[in-house]
């Protein structure tokens, strides 16, 4: 597999012919919904071989090492009978290696919806997980779970050889997005909460054949940070060894004991005691902040880097955004929300209005600017093959368990493309 950044005078079947593929290769490697492309947009070129020439003091086993393939892999596809007919100057074909980075973790939330809504979003993605987390359980005033629609999730999951994990949150409100600092203080000072909450998440996990649970309690009182360690300790006690425990953090880049969003998240006493923890490195750009991108790499790398410091890097899932955001200009704090939009969506949305990706160095991620029917200037931050490509080598650089994804709603496909070419996805 190779990247490709498109130029001006590029088609599809320009590029198809250059690197020896066919155009419909490329329109489904890219979900594409025409042969319409657009300047700057990523494409990702299916292959399964290069070309090498070989050079003076080279032999099998030193092109194999070069290319981290095995010698018979290169033999086989090529009918080499006799190794010594190997000489400079022959060109000869190398398999593409399209696993040279391990072996990882990966999970993905997904908010339920309607059986067949479900089943089209994992028809294309379920086969890339290790975990498949439904989003979310609630807890509630006395230690009690909301319900949730999960069992065709649950089903889709076993029935693919991929793990359903139970998600438990301190959400409430009536727009299911408020986490309410009140009540998880209220479970956290009480052992009688916290031993009901416990024995209900265990009782859940049992009735509906989940692998562990994903605690995900968020806006904690900085006063309640030890109470929370202690509370995980209780958890882990009550689901080991039978079932995994993990935990979603805020990101941060140093110890910091204060504030709503990061005090009371102990990177260190959470990475003793549970299983592995997912880090939510995304929404710098959030839809009602600025426009800058979700993810920066430069950012994101600072969290992973003090991660990385206080919890062993094997317990660590890097957490990455499935969409973009597409805000409308003049940005006014307090104002209109940006749109949430997926990454295929937005490479649509540029061509349809003639917009020229670009890509920020800096943060490792695409954009463009364009105008809208009214007249109304846009800027978009999203996703592509080369922003999702330099996380996965964050993955690779720092030794981590693997990578969580917020959330499996909206087509990505290249996104599966570049991570089944770096990687081999556990399966439990």
């Amino acid at each position: 597999m190779r990247i490709y950044v498109v130029k001006p005078s590029d088609n599809v079947y320009s590029i198809a012919r250059r690197f020896g593929v066919t155009p419909q290769s490329i329109i489904e490697a890219n979900n594409l919904q025409n042969a319409q492309l657009v300047v700057g947009q990523t494409l990702v070129i299916p292959s399964t071989e290069i070309s090498y020439r070989v050079k003076p003091g080279e032999n099998l086993w030193s092109i194999a090492q070069k290319f981290k393939v095995s010698v018979n892999s290169i033999v086989e596809l090529n009918g080499i009978q006799n190794p010594s007919q190997v000489y400079p100057g022959l060109i000869i074909r190398i398999p593409e290696n399209a696993k040279n980075y391990g072996t990882i973790e990966v999970n993905a939330f997904i908010q339920p919806s309607n059986p067949e809504k479900e089943n089209e979003v994992l028809s294309g993605t379920i086969g890339y997980l290790t975990y498949l987390t439904p989003f979310s359980h609630h807890v509630t005033a006395d230690g009690g779970l909301t319900p949730l629609d999960d069992e065709n999730l649950i089903n889709q999951a076993e029935k693919n050889g991929v793990k359903p994990m139970l998600s438990v949150t301190n959400i409430t409100g009536t727009t299911g997005s408020n986490f309410d600092s009140d009540l998880i203080s209220s479970i956290l000072n009480s052992s009688s909460l916290q031993n009901t909450l416990i024995n209900n998440i265990l009782n859940m996990i049992k009735s509906k054949g989940y692998y562990g649970v994903v605690v995900d309690f968020e806006r904690i009182p900085p006063v309640d940070r030890q109470k929370y360690n202690d509370f995980l300790r209780k958890l882990v006690a009550a689901l080991h060894p039978n079932y995994l425990v993990a935990t979603a953090l805020a990101p941060k880049t140093y110890d910091i004991t204060t504030g709503s969003w990061h005090g009371a998240h102990d990177y260190k006493a959470h990475g003793e005691i549970v299983d592995f923890v997912i880090i939510m490195t995304y929404e710098w750009g959030w839809s009602g902040g600025p426009p800058m991108a979700v993810a920066p790499i430069n950012e994101v790398e600072k969290v992973i880097r003090y991660a990385v410091s206080v919890i062993p890097p094997s317990k660590i899932m890097m957490g990455m955004p499935l969409y973009g955001y597409d805000w409308t200009l003049p940005y006014v704090p307090k104002g209109e929300f940006a749109e949430t939009i997926g990454n295929d969506e937005a490479i649509q949305r540029a061509g349809k209005y003639g917009a020229q990706i670009k890509y920020d160095e800096k943060s490792q991620s695409p954009y463009y600017n364009y105008i809208d029917a009214d007249r109304r200037q846009h800027v978009v931050w999203f996703e592509d093959a080369r922003s999702v490509e330099e996380k996965y080598k964050l993955v690779v650089r720092y030794g981590l368990r693997g990578v969580s994804y917020w959330v499996l709603a909206r087509s990505f496909v290249q996104n599966f493309r570049v991570l089944n070419n770096m990687f081999n996805i556990k399966k439990l």
